[in-house]
């Protein structure tokens, strides 16, 4: 069948990280942008357009530099805390 959801997919696994090509404070905007193949202002304005709206932009960007790991080391901040407590 075609597009049977049983079938195994080959193709490499997408991750969603912060990018450092692109970046404008955190990397946060480019690195959805890339995951989701649009460009990077688009993400930029919806963040923007979140922020004038209850400033839920700005809340949703801290989380998500927060949680989304970085492409060179891929940690996040989070991960970072975590590891020093345990150390």
């Amino acid at each position: 069948m075609i597009g049977d959801m049983n079938e195994p997919n080959n193709g490499p696994a997408k991750r969603l990280y912060r990018t450092r090509d692109g970046r404008i404070i955190a990397g946060v905007c480019s690195g959805l942008a890339v995951y989701f193949g649009v460009d990077p202002t688009l993400v930029r304005l919806a963040f923007a357009v979140l922020t004038v709206f209850g400033a839920v932009g700005i809340l949703l960007y801290l989380g998500a530099w927060a949680v989304i790991p970085d492409e060179v080391d891929g940690t996040s901040i989070v991960d970072s805390v975590i590891n020093k407590k345990r150390s």
